[in-house]
């Protein structure tokens, strides 16, 4: 299994919170490769909406590492 599918896992078993869904987002943004990165943004669009997704999308423009 790989840093990405562990994080694609464990962000869809903490969705229910939204709190933790986003310190869970926060930690694997910051561990993951820029391609990776991008990579779990195209997921969570694709499998989260509302509430989380504007989490996603917090969470990722306020990390200044992706360019996408």
């Amino acid at each position: 299994m790989t840093t990405l599918e562990y994080v694609k896992m464990i962000l869809e078993k903490v969705s229910f919170d939204t709190k933790l869904f986003e310190k869970e987002l926060t930690k694997a943004i910051q561990s993951l490769e820029t391609d990776e990165q991008v990579n779990l943004l195209h997921w969570c669009e694709a499998q989260f909406c509302n509430e989380i997704l504007e989490i996603v999308f917090q969470c990722f423009s306020s990390q200044k590492q992706l360019v996408a």
